[in-house]
């Protein structure tokens, strides 16, 4: 096949993204081929314009339409209670449960020495300047919902350490996830439980 043959351009384009190997990258593209023209043209606006509309909330770092986000401006929500996660489709999976009503902080990653990944290379400092004295009500708790792995539990006992000289409670949610679990993927009851059983850190 020549490498610019359409086909094969759009399978060489897909198997980027993360968890497509060239034998699903095949079968999706040749989906798209044999779709509607509607189909293909739809899915052409919703990836430019995920691109196009969708930026970065300046409070809470969430990826948005608008600055600030829903949740940010919304008058049910607690601004007490801050729950960081580490990235937004965390944050969607605990929104999915219903039961948390307080405010979020996206840091777009977790500490990982490992793979060079060190406090200035995710959203930390913009979680110390919410802390910092302000008009609005302050924050009272932060709730540390990053997953359960090695790189989950260091981001955060350094955030523990972080804010301690700030008077804000650090709790961590309880363990109903399994080690080595990820958010994205647990059923909503576990999620409910380990935000209920959170504890402090």
């Amino acid at each position: 096949m020549k490498a610019r043959d359409p086909i094969t351009n759009l399978i060489n384009h897909l198997t980027r993204l993360p968890g497509i190997g060239e034998k699903t990258a095949a079968r999706l593209a040749f989906h798209v081929m044999n779709a509607p023209e509607s189909f293909a043209q739809g899915l052409a606006d919703a990836l430019l314009n995920v691109k196009d509309r969708i930026q970065l909330c300046s409070q809470c770092c969430n990826l948005t339409e608008s600055d600030p986000c829903s949740v940010c401006v919304s008058a049910k929500r607690d601004p007490s209670t801050v729950c960081v996660v580490g990235r937004p489709q965390d944050l969607r999976a605990i929104e999915a449960t219903g039961e948390y009503r307080g405010l979020f902080h996206v840091l777009h990653g977790v500490l990982s020495p490992l793979e060079g990944i060190g406090p200035d290379d995710i959203r930390l400092k913009e979680l110390v300047v919410r802390l910092h004295p302000r008009d609005q009500d302050p924050i009272k708790e932060i709730i540390v919902a990053t997953n359960p792995t090695t790189d989950g539990e260091t981001t955060a006992l350094y955030i523990s350490r972080l804010l301690s000289p700030f008077d804000v409670k650090v709790t961590r949610i309880a363990f109903g996830i399994p080690m080595g679990g990820d958010l994205e993927y647990t059923d909503k009851v576990t999620l409910s439980r380990a935000l209920a059983g959170r504890r402090e850190i």
